[in-house]
């Protein structure tokens, strides 16, 4: 009873949950299966010949005819003696006679009273032995989590296994959703537009998993993470780091969409699942590469302790089909130039990067098909406005995630500025086709402004600013953000409005082009 009840209270406060935890549950149900065990103990003893005692040693074991004083043992004498009050010695008088036959069914066996007291009592210390383990298991990975040191500039959780990033505006978010909105989005009951055709040919084309046999690795991996040093060395790391955040959080969110929508329609779950195997098999074999450099990321334990972002279905549609295009436009752009440039490959990684982008491409039309299906997603004045949003939000947070780390793009012998308006651009070309409105990109001051937040960035991360400064500093990035948003956009999509006054979509009707 102890054991359990201070490990609950242990757990709470040292793990600082604001919930019951599993480690409490265990907890509580072994201080119960304790407390009815002491109690069934003293019950039965002290009671043994109310009814009530008998009914329930009845119902637990049935009444054992012929069972001796002398057969049941000495101990359950003495602990019968001592439960009422009375002396050892005065054990056998108390019963009438050292040798008194139990009648059946009219009482119930003495043996009954310890069975059960022995049962529950058992039970709840296997329980408080279950929840200080988990406690301790918890408890440890926290500790190693905090005092893991350090290892070329990264802090270490443990052995062979680096820290996460801290989160920050930049950083790979994981996300969670409405996953009961989800549901009726995608419920043929309540959204009778669905392709189902086109659906299940996309279905057919991820069950044939093109990419089964390509990610297998050779002994280059190795010898590569011994010859890349320096800026280069730690940087690399770091964009493996942050690959390999992204893929395994796409890996968590696809794999609970395919769990919750099994049973509203299986033809989009399956593809769910079939993507969560894709971001799975990427996370997989980026922090492998990260082991080679003995710098691996723990992905259990970022699941339980990473914080995650909410975002309503339709934000979540427009979010990842731009991360999966831009994750396309990335990939492609460094595998071919790459393939003109071999001398600056130094790593094995880069080889796959074609195959590779293929599955973001194929996650990206999933998509596209998702928002097809949803009208209301690619229409209205509000729709338009939060395109622009996530637009902005996925081209300014790549610019400026990639110009504070040049020395990785480099060393591929690319020119990062050159490199990240080449992807911008085609990104928007790309989503220019199902979005109703992007960002104009050719606008001649649209890189000058992002060129500027760059700047002011690089200038907020020196180190050198004090807090009125940094605040004035994140000041003028809103503004110049805020420029950029309220830019004139294009007016493109695919969605094409029949019968409708120019620059007004009231009362129009869909149809796709």
């Amino acid at each position: 009873f102890f054991s359990s009840t201070m490990a609950s209270r242990y757990q709470y406060e040292t793990i600082g949950e604001n919930r019951t935890s599993g480690v409490a549950k265990v907890a509580l149900v072994g201080a119960l299966m304790a407390a009815v065990g002491v109690a069934s103990y003293g019950m039965g003893h002290a009671h043994g010949s109310s009814a009530a005692t008998q009914q329930l040693y009845t119902a637990v074991r049935p009444a054992v005819s012929g069972m001796t004083a002398t057969q049941m043992g000495a101990p359950v004498y003495r602990q019968s003696a001592m439960t009422m009050g009375a002396s050892v010695g005065q054990a056998p008088a108390m019963y009438g006679q050292e040798e008194l036959t139990f009648a059946a069914p009219s009482s119930f066996a003495a043996e009954g009273p310890n069975t059960l007291a022995y049962s529950f009592l058992a039970l709840g210390g296997l329980a408080s032995a279950a929840a200080f383990f988990l406690f301790n298991k918890k408890s440890q990975s926290v500790a190693m989590a905090a005092t893991g040191g350090e290892k070329e500039g990264f802090e270490m959780q443990r052995d062979g296994i680096k820290k996460a990033a801290d989160d920050t505006v930049l950083t790979p978010r994981f996300y969670t959703t409405d996953f009961e909105e989800c549901a009726r989005l995608f419920s043929p009951e309540f959204n009778p537009d669905m392709n189902m055709k086109e659906l299940e040919a996309i279905r057919d084309e991820f069950v044939k998993d093109y990419n089964q046999n390509h990610f297998v690795r050779n002994d280059n991996f190795k010898a590569a993470s011994a010859w890349v040093q320096g800026d280069s060395r730690k940087i690399f790391i770091e964009f493996l780091e942050r690959s390999c955040t992204a893929e395994f959080s796409g890996f968590l969110l696809y794999k609970e969409l395919g769990r919750r929508l099994k049973d509203i329609n299986p033809v989009v779950a399956d593809i769910f699942t079939l993507m969560s195997r894709d971001e799975a098999r990427h996370a997989g074999f980026l922090n492998k590469t990260m082991s080679d450099f003995d710098l691996a990321l723990d992905l259990g334990f970022l699941t339980k302790h990473r914080e995650y972002t909410f975002f309503k279905p339709k934000f979540i549609f427009y979010a990842t089909y731009l991360s999966e295009k831009i994750g396309y436009w990335r990939y492609i752009t460094i595998y071919r130039h790459l393939q003109r440039n071999p001398d600056k490959q130094f790593s094995p990684l880069f080889q796959y990067f074609e195959n590779w982008c293929q599955d973001e491409n194929r996650h990206g039309d999933f998509f596209s098909a998702v928002l097809k299906t949803q009208p209301q997603m690619l229409q209205g004045w509000d729709t338009k406005l939060w395109c622009r949003f996530f637009c902005h939000s996925v081209y300014i947070t790549m610019y400026l995630n990639d110009h504070q780390r040049t020395a990785f793009y480099e060393q591929c012998g690319l020119n990062t500025t050159e490199f990240n308006q080449h992807v911008i651009r085609e990104t928007n070309k790309t989503t220019a086709r199902i979005f109703p409105t992007v960002p104009d990109v050719e606008s001649p001051t649209y890189f000058i402004k992002m060129d500027k937040l760059v700047v002011l960035n690089n200038k907020l991360n020196s180190g050198e600013l004090n807090e009125v400064a940094k605040a004035a500093t994140v000041a003028q990035m809103a503004g110049i953000m805020l420029d950029l948003f309220w830019e004139k956009p294009l007016e493109v999509g695919s969605l094409d409005y029949a019968g409708s006054d120019a620059g007004s979509d009231a009362g129009s009707e869909l149809s796709y082009v």
